[in-house]
């Protein structure tokens, strides 16, 4: 344990996601060894993310203005609505290059144990925007975990009476992996999800 600033910058450090003890004591080193001007830059980052940066009206993704780049961009296909857990899924499905139609992010994932319901979600947010009758699909987009999953069922569910298309993402086998490492639900996935080569 450390006194004073040093240990109060670690403590801060190791709250956030991704960053254990040794972690955040790395950081807050490395901080004491920098410039000042690097370390007024850093601050000045973290201030403005705050003060500029907010949610999508729309969507829920992150955004300087009222809507989100995406929203406001006409190009953008309004027949289809991709359905993500976070913010930084919109950016991980962009750079595939393969959609291009709007997001909604849910702002999480079922998740009992961590006492997220529905109502903590912004399920009611997307049914708004489905209610006007332009969308033909809904694609559920949310992890292929166990909340993911109760997510993406629990969601399903409630689109069925909308008479939409509503798919869900494959999931399967990473390139570059092997079948030895791939657990079963993985490997089960890849199975339904497998695909005619000879046609």
């Amino acid at each position: 344990m450390y006194e004073g600033a040093v240990q109060d910058l670690i403590d801060e450090l190791g709250r956030l996601p991704g960053v254990g003890p040794k972690g955040a004591q790395r950081i807050a080193f490395h901080i004491l060894a920098s410039d000042e001007i690097d370390v007024q830059r850093l601050a000045d980052a973290l201030v403005q993310v705050k003060e500029r940066v907010r949610f999508c009206a729309t969507c829920g993704n992150v955004a300087e203005a009222e809507l989100c780049r995406i929203c406001v961009d006409p190009r953008r296909e309004e027949r289809a609505i991709c359905v993500v857990e976070e913010p930084k899924d919109v950016l991980a499905i962009e750079r595939t290059r393969e959609f291009r139609g709007r997001y909604h992010v849910l702002g999480g994932a079922i998740s009992p144990m961590d006492g997220i319901g529905p109502d903590d979600l912004r399920f009611a947010q997307l049914f708004t925007r489905l209610s006007d009758g332009r969308v033909d699909e809904v694609i559920i987009a949310t992890d292929p975990n166990l909340e993911g999953e109760a997510t993406a069922a629990y969601l399903a569910r409630l689109l069925m009476p909308l008479q939409l298309r509503v798919t869900r993402l494959a999931s399967g086998l990473p390139v570059g992996g092997d079948l030895e490492y791939a657990d079963e639900v993985t490997l089960g996935r890849a199975f339904e999800g497998r695909r005619l080569l000879n046609a």
